[in-house]
Order: C-alpha cells, then sequence, then structure tokens
C-alpha cells in the first residue's frame, strides 16, 4: 500500500516554506528530510529523484519530508545559493525531532538537495543539539559548490555517466575523505531508468544502520 501524503507549511526567515510529508501505513521507525534538485532549474518536492528517495525511506518505515526551496511552489523568498536553504533545513530538523521525539533523523538530498544536506548534517553535527543518524547524497554537485566534508557511513550514490556533475569530480571529492561510492551502471544525473535501485539502496541502508 502507497504511504500517505500531505502538505505541510513552517515559517522560516523568508517566510512560509511548502513541505510534503510521506508517511509510512505503520510501525514507524524514524524520520528523513528530503532535499530536492536547484531551484532555478527546476527543481521542486516533485522532482522523481526527490519523491524515490521518500519512497526508500516510508519503504523503511520512515515519514519523510520534502521541502521546496526558498521562492518554489508554495514556499516565499528568493533563492540564496544554499546557505539560506541550509538554515531552513536545519530549522525543519528541529521542528521533526521535536515532533517525533526519540526517532532517528535521517538526511536525504539530490544534487543541489544534496549539498544542503551536506551542509545541514555538518551545522547539527558542530553543536545544534540534533546528530542526524545517516546522510545519504545523491548526484552531489560537488562541481558546483562548496561542499563539507560527510561522516564516514555517508551513502553516496552516482551515475556512471552523469554529465552535469562527472564522476570523476564526486571521485575526486570523495577520495581524500576515503568515501565509498555507489555507483550506479549506465546512470545519468537524473537516473532515469535507474531509480529502483536509489530507492532499494536508500531504503536497505535505513535498515542496516536500524538494525
Amino acid at each position: 500500500m502507497a504511504a500517505k501524503s500531505h502538505t505541510e507549511y513552517f515559517t522560516g526567515a523568508a517566510g512560509r516554506l511548502q513541505v510534503v510529508v510521506d508517511a509510512p501505513n505503520d510501525n514507524l521507525q524514524g524520520v528523513a528530510l528530503v532535499g530536492p534538485p536547484h531551484p532555478l532549474m527546476g527543481g521542486t518536492l516533485d522532482n522523481k529523484v526527490a519523491q524515490t528517495l521518500a519512497k526508500a525511506y516510508t519503504d523503511a518505515g520512515c515519514v519523510a519530508w520534502r521541502m521546496n526551496f526558498r521562492g518554489v511552489g508554495e514556499s516565499d523568498g528568493e533563492h540564496d545559493s544554499g546557505s539560506g536553504e541550509t538554515d531552513d533545513m536545519c530549522l525543519l530538523a528541529q521542528i521533526i525531532t521535536e515532533q517525533y521525539p526519540g526517532l532517528p533523523l535521517y538526511l536525504g538530498g539530490f544534487s543541489f538537495g544534496a549539498v544542503v544536506q551536506a551542509r545541514t548534517a555538518h551545522r547539527l553535527n558542530q553543536g545544534e543539539g540534533i546528530v542526524p543518524r545517516r546522510l545519504m547524497l545523491v548526484g552531489t554537485a560537488v562541481a558546483r559548490f562548496d561542499v563539507p566534508s560527510v561522516p564516514a557511513d555517508t551513502l553516496l550514490i552516482h551515475g556512471e555517466l552523469d554529465d552535469v556533475i562527472p564522476l570523476t569530480g564526486l571521485m575526486d571529492w570523495a577520495r581524500p575523505q576515503a568515501l565509498p561510492v555507489l555507483v550506479v551502471p549506465g546512470a545519468d544525473h537524473f537516473f532515469h531508468r535507474r531509480l529502483g535501485i536509489i530507492r532499494e539502496a536508500v531504503a536497505a541502508a535505513v535498515r542496516r544502520t536500524r538494525d
């Protein structure tokens, strides 16, 4: 049975922000935040990779929150090159961990959204009082943005044939951190006809982390 979805709103520094909440049908095991791709390039919470991440989390028993970044959909404000977006994501992390006390928090993102989630994890781990259980990044836009180091157990997924963020750039970023990378053969940046691999890998990673 499909997860139940509804729209919620919260107020950040730029005004009202729109979130779609995807909830599993029972046996809630965790909470997850999903970051969509770049707002100025058509990135919305309805992006197929962002939706796939949300489905993966609900498959593993987590309630998944997909945010529309500033200036997208029903979210107020203007694009802030990742800075304000990270502020908003940290605020949302605080809101949902208060709403679901005691449940582990997972962060997932695609492309620009992966950059925001890496920055969010870095900030939370620096003393915001919230420690994400695991970070899962897909098609991380390392060639276009400054991306901080991430925890050693971060799940990195990248397409072999990504021509937006070439695999070589991702490997150059991951290598000094000794981070393993799940390379999806034949996949482009948007993982056409390969979305099932992301869904299975992320859900399995959540279950392994939980067990």
